[in-house]
């Protein structure tokens, strides 16, 4: 028999690998904190504007959305932890070099704002609440007192929050199709979308809905653009950069993202929102369906394929 010694540490896990680290639980997550991004913006910012009456959905109604789907994203990153009863570590330092601290501790104020922001709505769902402790309508009266400056905290804090759910992704500069300054826009622009397309889904006003309809379209012009750009940055780029767009342009994930997320996600309902605006009658779940399907369908596709794109050879 004739021995042959093999020494290589590509035969070791993890050492050239395709990186599989982030499952599906991230990208569900920067999903969730996106929409519920979106709509705390929409929601301070019609409050900031004088526009509570004309978007009374947007400002009283939509937003108690967001702490469910700040809760539903915070359980995602729970369950995706392998030490799970050290996550307070996160709180005992602050590292402003770390996306990751960074969206820990903006989650820390954003979550508890959205359900303020919703406690003093909570009359529009039920007329004869009544908050039966005192200090309760104590801080009630007191953040209806300040209430505009709490629109300006939560409008700064859900657009960073938009923002950070793309850093978290660029921050990897050893992952070529996330090494970009385009991916903290393009999240925070496909978050506002889908908090617009949420607005425009619920609201039983005719005249909000055309308005959101209206921003939704000129978001949609927004990331298509960024798209665009990103794109053409790639294939600019360096080599790796290069492969990395592929795998969009020819490679495996050339037909779920251009067909998910482009055409059905952007091109579609932007064509069925101007139809609207032009007085013809369409079922308001069907864009606002499929831009939040886009919206979900990006994350999970620039999570997926960022891990395979790398610089080994």
């Amino acid at each position: 028999m004739k021995e042959e010694l093999i020494i290589s540490g590509r035969m070791n896990p993890y050492v050239d690998p395709t990186l599989n680290i982030w499952h599906w639980q991230i990208p569900l997550y920067l999903f969730l904190g996106g929409l519920a991004a979106g709509i705390l913006v929409f929601a301070a910012l019609s409050y900031i504007r004088g526009r509570e009456e004309a978007h009374p959905w947007a400002v009283k109604k939509v937003p108690f959305l967001a702490p469910v789907l700040l809760v539903a994203g915070l359980a995602c990153l729970f369950f995706d932890l392998n030490h799970k009863l050290f996550f307070w570590r996160l709180y005992t330092t602050v590292k402003l070099q770390s996306p990751m601290s960074w969206g820990a501790w903006v989650l820390l104020v954003v979550t508890p704002l959205s359900i303020v922001w919703s406690a003093l709505h909570i009359r529009e769902f039920f007329p004869n609440w009544d908050w039966k402790y005192t200090w309760l309508k104590e801080a009630e009266k007191f953040a209806n007192k300040y209430k505009l400056a709490l629109a300006w905290v939560m409008l700064i804090y859900s657009v960073i929050l938009g923002v950070y759910t793309g850093i978290l992704f660029s921050a990897f500069n050893a992952r070529p199709l996330w090494n970009t300054s385009i991916l903290g826009p393009l999240f925070l622009a496909s978050g506002l979308s889908a908090g617009a397309a949420a607005i425009v889904m619920f609201t039983r006003s005719k005249e909000e809905r055309a308005y959101f309809a209206r921003v939704d379209l000129i978001i949609i012009g927004i990331e298509l653009f960024l798209i665009t750009h990103m794109f053409m940055g790639f294939m600019a780029s360096t080599q790796v950069q290069i492969e990395a767009a592929n795998l969009f342009l020819g490679g495996p994930y050339t037909a779920p993202f251009w067909i998910f997320v482009v055409f059905l996600g952007l091109v579609v309902p932007a064509i069925l929102d101007v139809l609207e605006l032009f007085d013809y009658h369409v079922p308001a779940i069907v864009p606002s369906l499929l831009v939040l399907a886009g919206s979900l369908m990006l994350r999970f596709l620039i999570s997926f394929a960022g891990q395979e794109s790398r610089y080994l050879y």
